[in-house]
């Protein structure tokens, strides 16, 4: 790690300056009694604005960006000038409602731990505190004779793109690994961090997944988190099955009329995912961003008819063979031929419409942790599947978290599963 962040220090995210900006930010919003004092009807408008608001911030930061990348724009300053006026506008109306609907959204998914049975007395602990901001970004490292992460350190969110290769390629050179500097969905400090976006059951499932993480802290799951790949993939495949689930109960309550409209709502997610953010916050944000190509891998002698239909390419079935063959490649200790299989499978992907920069180690070491549901970039990873088993062996979702919070270990997952016992 220290011969890692030789290369990052200079890049590295300052969690402790936002953290306590944060953290200011909800003691006053807690220290006016919001959002109690507001009727609920009103508390679904101040929601709805807060989401609109952030959708044209997106929007014009993406034109903006678009600005500033094109070499046929000389004097970008002033051709942005009133574009940059109107963010300016928006980033104030922003600031002004971010607090009342980020202590909206707290107290309703608070309202449902109380349900379901994830509190003391009433009361989550600790309490549901989340603040939206850009994020940081975060380089994965991994060997690359197997797939492990080896390190995860968070970048500074303005970094860009050409940075990211730089410091990839002066680390992999350097040190002989794998590294991939990817988007994160939340993180779980405190206040939690969870990325923009306007699809709503996203977001509560991100707010909901990162209390998990909170949840978890205290107890052997979150306290262990970092001792071995196994005890964070058992963590984070229970934060996203049980934040999902949360976030499913939360609409349901307060935003019913979005549960038909929110399964197609992926154009709206603003992030890939997610550290938290699960890899299929990938292939949403794909889809949002580029047209669905109905191409497949395989080459063909002839060219087909046009009116002959082609396979739906599957991003997780598609990952999950990649994942496979890899495994199988470096466990022969065939490392280059493993990366040079990799990059022609991120051409396949690319061709069918999913950007991907990179698919190496680093990439399965991060997106394989994430494990809640079958295939993809897990492989065959058996963790997975155990704790969703252990899932379904519960009777309910917080028997689930409460038991699996006891657990570390694949050996102790299994122990359970065939004992069906539960822990203290």
């Amino acid at each position: 790690m220290k011969k890692i962040r030789a290369y990052t220090r200079d890049v590295e995210f300052d969690f402790i300056e936002w953290m306590s900006n944060a953290a200011i930010i909800k003691i006053r919003a807690a220290s006016l009694n919001l959002p109690y004092n507001i009727e609920r009807a009103t508390q679904k408008e101040i929601v709805n604005e807060y989401l609109q608001v952030t959708q044209t911030i997106l929007e014009k930061e993406n034109l903006l960006s678009q600005i500033y990348a094109d070499p046929n724009i000389d004097d970008k300053e002033t051709f942005s000038q009133d574009l940059r006026n109107e963010l300016n506008t928006l980033y104030q109306r922003q600031k002004e409602i971010a607090p009342l609907a980020e202590s909206i959204l707290q107290s309703q998914v608070a309202d449902v731990l109380a349900e379901i049975g994830l509190t003391s007395l009433g009361q989550p602990i600790p309490n549901v505190w989340y603040h939206s901001t850009p994020l940081p970004w975060a380089l994965i490292v991994s060997p690359r004779d197997h797939i492990e992460q080896t390190a995860n350190i968070s970048l500074d969110a303005n970094i860009t793109v050409d940075q990211h290769a730089l410091l990839e390629s002066n680390i992999d050179k350097n040190l002989n690994t794998s590294s991939l500097v990817v988007p994160i969905g939340g993180v779980g400090v405190y206040p939690t961090m969870v990325a923009r976006t306007t699809n709503l059951e996203w977001l509560l499932s991100t707010i909901s997944h990162e209390w998990i993480h909170n949840y978890l802290m205290f107890r052997p799951l979150g306290i262990y988190y970092d001792a071995s790949p196994e005890t964070r993939t058992i963590n984070e495949t229970t934060a996203s099955i049980a934040g999902d689930e949360i976030g499913k109960l939360v609409l349901e309550k307060f935003y019913p009329e979005r549960l038909s409209a929110s399964t197609h709502d992926i154009a709206s997610v603003a992030v890939l995912g997610g550290g938290d953010s699960a890899e299929s916050n990938i292939q949403n944000q794909q889809n949002a961003s580029t047209p669905r190509l109905n191409l497949v891998s395989d080459s063909f002698d002839f060219p087909s008819p046009d009116d002959i239909p082609r396979p739906t390419f599957d991003f997780r079935e598609q990952m999950y063979i990649t994942r496979i063959n890899a495994d199988k490649l470096l466990s022969e200790g065939k490392i280059e031929e493993a990366e040079a299989y990799m990059e022609e499978r991120r051409q396949i992907f690319l061709q069918n419409g999913y950007l991907l920069r990179k698919i190496n180690q680093a990439y399965f070491a991060f997106y394989g942790a994430y494990a809640d549901v079958p295939g993809g970039a897990a492989g065959e990873d058996p963790i997975g599947p155990a704790v969703r088993a252990f899932r379904e062996q519960s009777d309910s979702l917080a028997e689930f978290v409460k038991n699996v919070a006891w657990i570390t270990s694949l050996d102790e997952l299994k122990e359970n599963l065939e004992s069906g016992s539960l822990l203290p």
